[in-house]
């Protein structure tokens, strides 16, 4: 025991003074360029940014609040990620056990009979072992370093990748929620069309029995109350398919789906600024998540490096081997201690195929962050250009909207004045329909574009519990 003491202290020394560096490329962030300002925004870029608002924050309306928030709690994308999360924790704890030594222990009970031409011969009797094991790795070359490194970078990846469910979980329900809302008010718009169609045909249809119209206004008019009801059960239809999408991100059965403010009255956030397209990358989970692949691929390069140097491992018995139990650890005591060498000598160019397959999944890792910056930098410029064009595309909208409706007052006033044919009303209501559903739609539009670019910009998240909404007015 003496004797094997210095050489085991001088192993341990020598793994201490190899173990300050690890095989393998340390990692360094790709240098992309970043563009001082967002690809067709008409405003300079500031420190200040959309994303840093809370999403309680972004959606006013209690009702969405509320839903949100439920699929928060329930939802099956939220649950699926939390669970890789705690798979990648686990993982990551095991990675980091290499650290440490392998303790065990092995125990037997045995009769034995000896052979009587063995010394000494033809004896019987009881043999019990007791012994402690220990083994430990040294990291010489820093194989468990980068394993670990490789680990704990695929944690966070999957840590990254729970946020950007919460993200898009978060504008998944925003979006389809909006969607149901612009569904019913065209289908309130539907409704009112035909109950006016409806009154203009069993107008022509009283005057036709009476001879004071003919056949021809009265087909006309039962033609435009048949396209306008063929509109109300299309829109029903897709308003339980929207419920039953929201349904899911919700996490619960099929049902009804509670509503909150019409779309006119869903607050627009007054001012949007993106901040600076440098800071995206900071802050877009997705675009986290795939720096740390990159960062676990480049650990891999290191690990398959290792694999060309010996493995330096230390082992150790204490025990104790006797014919009963009161002599195990006196008499019977054993014990042993020793370091191994392990090392490749042919592997018939497995270990340098095992480096290429690391380097190239290192190169695709980096085709990935740089697709997932590029992909971030132009969702940005693309909704930015969006909230800024539905913008004037609404004030048109509405302009249409205005003028049509003046145009169906007029039309009406001439009629009944018996200056034209009910033929211009009915052209002028004919026009009304799709101008007043194309205004909705375009409110709708520009919501899912705010939300769209909440969503681009990485938007502000938080594990906290959002506050309780505002009380409505005139509540108790």
């Amino acid at each position: 025991m003496k004797r094997l003491a210095p050489a085991f202290a001088f192993a341990l020394a020598a793994a201490g003074a190899l173990g300050g560096c690890a095989v393998g490329p340390n990692y360094q962030r790709p240098v992309l360029p970043a563009p001082e300002n967002f690809y067709g925004s008409s405003r300079p870029a500031s420190d200040a940014s959309f994303a840093d608002t809370q999403w309680w924050d972004v959606f006013a309306d209690p009702v969405l609040r509320t839903l949100i928030e439920e699929a928060l709690r329930n939802g099956y994308d939220v649950r699926l990620a939390a669970a890789r999360v705690e798979e990648s924790r686990a993982r990551y704890g095991i990675a980091g056990s290499l650290y440490y030594p392998d303790l065990g222990y092995s125990a037997g009970l045995s009769r034995v009979h000896t052979s009587a031409y063995s010394v000494p011969g033809n004896v019987t009797g009881n043999q019990v072992t007791a012994n402690a094991l220990v083994s430990w790795e040294l990291d010489v070359w820093g194989r468990v370093r980068r394993l670990n490194e490789a680990a704990r970078a695929q944690y966070l990846a999957t840590e990254e990748g729970r946020r950007a469910v919460v993200l898009s979980l978060v504008a998944d329900v925003a979006s389809a929620y909006f969607d149901l809302r612009d569904l019913d008010a065209e289908l309130e718009i539907s409704r009112r069309t035909r109950a006016t169609f409806q009154d203009t045909y069993d107008l022509f249809s009283r005057r036709l029995a009476g001879g004071a119209a003919s056949a021809l206004e009265t087909a006309r008019a039962e033609a435009l109350l048949a396209n306008a009801s063929a509109l109300i059960p299309v829109l029903e239809q897709r308003i339980v398919a929207r419920e039953n999408q929201i349904t899911l991100l919700l996490g619960r059965p099929p049902g009804p789906v509670p509503r909150g403010g019409s779309l006119t009255e869903q607050a627009l956030p007054p001012a949007v600024p993106a901040g600076l397209p440098s800071a995206l990358l900071l802050r877009r989970p997705d675009v986290r998540a795939a720096e740390q692949n990159l960062i676990a691929a480049n650990a891999n390069v290191g690990v398959a490096r290792a694999a060309f140097y010996p493995t330096l491992s230390i082992t150790g018995l204490f025990g104790g081997l006797s014919t009963g139990l009161q002599d195990l650890f006196a008499a019977g005591r054993t014990w042993s201690i020793g370091a191994g060498l392990l090392g490749p000598l042919f592997a018939g160019g497995s270990l340098r195929a095992q480096e290429r397959i690391a380097r190239a999944q290192f190169d695709q890792a980096r085709v990935a962050y740089e697709q997932a910056v590029t992909r971030a930098l132009g969702e940005v410029s693309s909704d930015l250009v969006a909230i800024e064009k539905l913008a004037s595309e609404e004030t048109e909208r509405e302009r249409s909207v205005h003028a049509t409706r003046e145009a169906v007052r007029l039309a009406t006033l001439r009629y009944e004045s018996g200056l034209s044919a009910y033929f211009e009303v009915l052209d002028a209501l004919q026009l009304l329909l799709p101008a007043e559903t194309a205004l909705v739609q375009t409110r709708r539009d520009r919501l899912t574009a705010f939300v769209s670019f909440y969503r681009a910009l990485g938007g502000g998240w938080s594990d906290a519990p959002p506050p309780p909404p505002p009380a409505p007015p005139g509540g108790a």
